[in-house]
């Protein structure tokens, strides 16, 4: 790539251009595309790139966590000239809106995000710090630290125990085992979408499923008034039907 060693792990495949980059969101990993990469590797005429944020998956734990700062590592991935196209779950959908500002660098030609709250409120914010400060949690088992990640991730009923994505989000030492997840990585909290969106250089395209129960659909519309609506689909809806969601953003992402 650019020369620099990564900052972060991520999982890269194709060839030539254009650059699809999949960003996953809050508490997830690279994993979490893996129903869609199928669909990448048939129809993505370049090459696409799937990173775990820092605090995350295989990636490691160094504070700050802001949007900027893991725009700041996809960034380091990629080269000045790359024609960059990104489909983003959730948190990684303001990733994806600051990597399309340019400040970072990089050309970014659309970005195609869904399930994204668009801010907080006070008593979010509130649970979210408290989430933060009580540390990490430790498991006696693996199983139980699997479970676990599967809850924090929003994956319960869609990825099961056994599932080698699930033990992706896992770590083990002395016997003991948590959740890869750095807890002050949900300390990532910026500016309102609105505010995001406005800086952005790149036509920004919003999606949400009608059965979300973090975001629900008038949010997104509130945003974005033509946000397109998944019927049916949940929070992580590119879990449950990654043909669906591909569908819906290929040619967006083709400019089509």
């Amino acid at each position: 790539m650019n020369g620099v060693r990564d900052p972060i792990f991520a999982e890269r495949g194709g060839s030539g251009g254009p650059l699809l980059v999949l960003l996953h969101g809050m508490g997830g990993s690279a994993a979490v595309w893996d129903g869609m990469i199928p669909f990448v590797r048939e129809r993505w005429p370049g090459r696409w790139l799937v990173p775990d944020f820092r605090g995350h998956g295989r990636s490691s734990h160094a504070a700050p966590y802001g949007y900027g700062t893991h725009a700041a590592d996809v960034a380091a991935l990629l080269d000045a000239d790359d024609d960059v196209a990104i489909l983003a779950h959730s948190m990684g959908g303001p990733v994806g809106l600051a990597l399309a500002t340019q400040w970072f660098g990089v050309q970014v030609r659309t970005v195609v995000a869904f399930a994204v709250k668009p801010d907080f409120n006070a008593e979010e914010v509130d649970g979210i710090r408290a989430v933060a400060g009580k540390g990490v949690r430790w498991f006696d088992t693996r199983e139980a630290a699997i479970e676990r990640q599967i809850a924090v991730a929003g994956l319960r009923g869609l990825i099961d125990p056994g599932d080698p994505r699930a033990a992706l989000g896992i770590t083990e030492r002395d016997g003991k085992f948590r959740i890869a997840m750095d807890p002050d990585a949900t300390l990532v909290l910026g500016p309102d979408l609105p505010d995001m969106l406005a800086a952005a250089r790149a036509p920004v395209h919003f999606a949400a499923g009608d059965s979300d129960r973090i975001v629900a659909v008038g949010n997104m519309r509130a945003v974005d008034p033509s946000a397109h609506v998944f019927p049916g689909g949940g929070h992580n809806i590119h879990v449950e039907d990654p043909r669906t969601v591909w569908e819906y953003a290929e040619p967006l992402l083709m400019g089509q």
